[in-house]
């Protein structure tokens, strides 16, 4: 088991992306797939940067879409580690929409379960995660919560 250290602080990570004409759907509105594939790249960016190695998505949860997106709106993303095991990592993804005045409107959640991976492309250890607030260790115990919700619907195959 891995004995370094982190801190959330020092993978979190944010990206900023405008919403374009190929980006909408039939109605017009930001395609729920192409913020997917914006989330997902996040959290691989927040989980490699925390543990320093490659990594995949192995799970995403409570994926919910708050509000939509429309053209010409400014969508940023907003990742940081909740939750380390031995060779995965649970990261929280929030998007907004950010107007001219900067006040942003959250339009989605989801978590992520990323696994770290050596050069074999094999699960390994990850580092271990410093909280250093409340709020930090709220998200944990709840993240807690979620692992034992996945690993009871893996149990039953649902």
């Amino acid at each position: 088991m891995s004995t370094t250290t982190k801190k959330v602080s020092d993978s979190a990570t944010e990206t900023l992306h405008i919403v374009r004409p190929n980006h909408l759907n039939a109605v017009g509105r930001l395609f729920g797939g192409v913020l997917m594939q914006w989330i997902d790249e996040l959290a691989g960016l927040v989980a490699k940067r925390h543990s320093h190695m490659n990594v995949t998505t192995a799970s995403v949860d409570n994926l919910r879409f708050l509000k939509g997106a429309y053209q010409r709106d400014v969508v940023v993303i907003s990742g940081k580690i909740t939750y380390v095991g031995n060779t995965s990592m649970e990261v929280r993804v929030d998007s907004y929409v950010e107007d001219l005045d900067g006040v942003r409107t959250p339009i989605n959640r989801a978590y992520f379960t990323m696994v770290a991976l050596d050069e074999n492309d094999k699960p390994c250890t990850v580092p271990r995660l410093t909280l250093t607030t409340d709020e930090e260790r709220e998200e944990w115990e709840k993240a807690k919560l979620r692992k034992e919700v996945r690993l009871m619907r893996k149990e039953v195959g649902i």
